[in-house]
């Protein structure tokens, strides 16, 4: 099994990510997570999109986003 870091747990998604988008990482086991339907579904409504998903033996982890809308503005 391959290590990680505490930083890879923190953050599981490239870092680039970060510059074009609002990031929001979710844990979760994958029974509570098929639970969750409607929350996901509330999610997209609000306009974030599931960019990512992983799992192991024990946890899940969901990476959801939404881009930034002022970011062409503030980089002047």
């Amino acid at each position: 099994m391959a290590s990680t870091s505490s930083s890879d747990r923190n953050k599981p998604y490239p870092e680039s990510w970060e510059e074009v988008a609002d990031l929001r990482v979710f844990r979760t086991d994958a029974r509570d997570w098929d639970r969750l339907a409607t929350w996901r579904q509330d999610m997209r409504k609000r306009g974030w999109k599931l960019l990512k998903v992983t799992s192991d033996e024990v946890e899940l982890v969901a990476v959801f986003g939404r881009t930034k809308p002022d970011l062409n503005l503030t980089k002047s």
